[in-house]
């Protein structure tokens, strides 16, 4: 009956407004764990209750429906599944339409709504229909309901959706898939002790083709791949429907998996640098050249020695609302203090701090709440730092080793004169933010300190930052007190005689914080940001170069432009520095002969491209914000024979495995290839392989490759 009456308020009070009468049922009532379904009128589940009507389609509202047995689908995560907070699950159930009888929007002057633009997938199970577990927030979940409803829902080519249902996944399925990937990375670790340079995020190069691509896994049915030697894999018309076998991939439990991925995993590692045959030796290089080069790799090392991924990790406390922006605080301040093309940097939440192995792919910990840490929290730190781990506290009641945080009262937020004693000895001396909060070590507790130390310049020589080692691995932490992750432009700060001492001492304060960040392993050598550069079009034959005009002239708006949900791409026969470049508008240069790089030859790679279709067709630029979004506006309009690539020298906003970062620093190979391949084909049946095939070939490459033949690349 309160449902019922919850139904009537909502309608009476959003009346025709579909949108809003869906987002605010989903809103109101998803804490109850109902299930959320949009479908055919005739396909209502029983007993379910239709709160709107709308084409011969239903939103209703009906008992929790929950999947307790993910071990039936392919998974497209490796780990296990992560759902955000205040986030749903949901299963889209899709059928395979060819032909005329293709899903067409009912009017073109309606908006579209891309699957793929709303939600982050993660399984599938192929058959008919088309199963996809995703999940996306709120107000996209509601999205998506709303779109299927007016018929504006776009998957792909050959995929239509037929129903859309919120699902609760089981905390004991969750906890299956966490036990076995956490048996799988210890088997793995036992096969390979050797620490592996890889880091955590995913090459850009497999999102387009990966398993983590939501246009991929469930949008986009026909999604294609060829090999090194020019030839491409079969599609349906090569293969009947009939002989297609539904084998999904079943990366936890599936043993022929298991035994590829792991095989794959062994033959992909990242080369050292003992294994890279010398190069010819430069004669024209100088003493000054050599040690410099000799400085750079011993200091690579010195920053990041435990072979750990590059991850930067902030646990800022578990407030949801307040979480979110006290990340963005501190995570803004130390990122004008590290090279960000060596680091990622990530938010650790309460659950995941409990619940996924951070610890092994972290090089520091940042814990920057002044809330109390639970216990079951505490230990995990500590179990962290007796690995030797790195822990930097800002004004957070974190401590440990006989140390304890005293209130001083008279000290909060106000602003203080600390001294600071570096490594080597020096001291710093400057206006500080005090928290209210001071160090004091526990009656008969003496421990040995490292050299990093903070007190006020007052007559108690108040303890504000103390350096702590750990255990017998080398962890240790740098616990402060004094708000070094605040600018004097704070909120905090009412005064104007404070914002001037604080403003004053502002250099002095990243002084400080650099040290302290060094001190912990880290590189805090600032690299310029590049600026972005425009895109150009180059062909990768002379015979698709007119055919390409054509189509590009033909879905150019009258301005030269193509929208996406993501950027716009303005076409232009020239550039000039007037044009405006940002990470939502780029312009893209047409004129080939214009074309020019230093970290590029576009006649070298001609010569070499022997595909069919992959490649084609290239959007280069020497510096964009990421590969990942060029494709966007293109990919599910351009002829298949004008097979798409996008190619960079450096990125500022790479993108990895879902919400991942993605370092793009010089050197890197940067590209997003369009690969197109049925679903329904034996390779569409098994997507995760595709990015391990990709990275065989790269492997297969490197070794065609006369002074490489014999580089160790396992």
């Amino acid at each position: 009956m309160l449902i019922t009456l919850c139904y009537l308020y909502l309608w009476a009070r959003w009346g025709r407004r579909p949108a809003a009468l869906v987002r605010a049922t989903v809103q109101r009532l998803r804490a109850s764990r109902c299930s959320f379904t949009f479908c055919g009128a005739a396909a209502r589940p029983q007993g379910a209750r239709v709160c709107l009507s709308r084409g011969g389609r239903v939103f209703c509202v009906g008992e929790s429906q929950s999947i307790d047995d993910l071990n039936k689908w392919a998974l497209f995560l490796v780990s296990p599944f992560i759902l955000e907070a205040e986030h749903i699950a949901f299963v889209t159930e899709s059928i395979w339409v060819q032909g005329e009888s293709l899903q067409r929007p009912a009017s073109s002057s309606e908006t579209i709504v891309k699957w793929s633009d709303c939600c982050l997938p993660l399984a599938c199970r192929p058959g008919d229909p088309y199963q996809l577990i995703a999940e996306a927030s709120v107000d996209d979940f509601s999205k998506l309901g709303v779109a299927f409803m007016e018929d504006r829902l776009q998957m792909a080519d050959g995929l239509v959706p037929q129903k859309i249902v919120s699902v609760h996944l089981q905390d004991c399925t969750l906890k299956a898939l966490e036990d076995q990937a956490s048996n799988k990375q210890a088997q793995a670790l036992q096969q390979n002790p050797e620490p592996s340079a890889e880091s955590k995020p995913e090459p850009d190069v497999m999102e387009c083709i990966g398993r983590d691509d939501p246009e991929v896994l469930g949008a986009q049915p026909t999604l294609g791949t060829g090999d090194a030697s020019g030839s491409e894999p079969a599609g349906e018309g090569d293969r009947g429907v009939g002989s297609v076998k539904h084998c999904p991939l079943h990366l936890s439990s599936c043993h022929e998996c298991l035994e590829l991925e792991n095989s794959t995993i062994e033959s992909v590692k990242f080369a050292s640098a003992e294994n890279i045959p010398d190069l010819p030796y430069d004669h024209s290089g100088s003493l000054e050249d050599v040690a410099d080069d000799i400085r750079l790799e011993r200091e690579w090392r010195r920053v990041n020695i435990t072979g750990k991924a590059p991850n930067i990790l902030f646990y800022v406390g578990s407030a949801p609302q307040k979480s979110l922006g006290r990340f963005q605080e501190v995570r803004s301040v130390l990122a004008d203090c590290v090279d960000t093309d060596s680091y990622t940097l990530y938010h650790l939440s309460r659950e995941s701090a409990l619940r996924d192995p951070w610890s092994d792919n972290c090089l520091l910990l940042v814990i920057a709440t002044q809330e109390a840490i639970p216990e079951d929290l505490s230990q995990k730190f500590m179990a962290y730092l007796s690995q030797g781990g790195k822990v930097l506290g800002l004004c957070s009641s974190f401590t440990f080793a006989g140390f304890r945080v005293t209130s001083k009262s008279v000290l909060e937020e106000t602003v203080q004169n600390l001294v600071f004693s570096k490594a080597d000895q020096t001291q710093v001396k400057l206006s500080v933010l005090s928290s209210g909060y001071v160090y004091e070590e526990s009656p008969g507790e003496r421990r040995t300190l490292g050299k990093l130390q903070g007190h006020l310049e007052n007559g108690n020589k108040d303890r504000l930052i103390v350096q702590v080692p750990f255990g017998t691995r080398g962890g240790e932490a740098v616990l402060c007190q004094v708000h070094l992750e605040l600018p004097p432009s704070s909120s905090v700060v009412q005064a104007q005689e404070d914002f001037d001492l604080l403003k004053s001492s502002n250099i002095r304060r990243y002084e400080v914080l650099r040290e302290i960040l060094t001190t912990l392993g880290l590189n805090c050598d600032i690299k310029h940001v590049p600026a972005l550069t425009p895109l150009y079009l180059l062909p990768a034959t002379e015979e698709i170069w007119d055919p390409l005009m054509r189509w590009l002239g033909k879905h150019v708006d009258p301005e030269g432009v193509i929208k996406s949900s993501k950027l716009s791409l303005k076409f232009l026969s020239s550039y000039t520095s007037e044009i405006e470049i940002n990470p939502s508008a780029l312009p893209v240069v047409t004129d080939v002969e214009a074309f020019s790089s230093e970290n590029f030859n576009l006649d070298i790679y001609r010569q070499n491209l022997q595909t069919k279709r992959l490649g084609k067709v290239i959007l280069f630029a020497e510096v964009t914000p990421t590969t990942m979004n060029l494709l966007d506006g293109l990919m599910f309009e351009i002829p298949q024979e004008m097979g798409l690539i996008a190619i960079a020298v450096r990125q500022t906003q790479g993108k990895g495995r879902g919400a991942n970062a993605w370092l793009s620093p010089m050197g890197c190979a940067l590209s997003t290839l369009l690969v197109s391949i049925p679903l329904r084909s034996q390779l569409g049946q098994r997507i995760p392989f595709v990015q391990h095939l990709m990275s065989l070939a790269v492997v297969e490459a490197v070794r065609s490759i006369a002074e490489y033949q014999a580089a160790d690349l396992t």
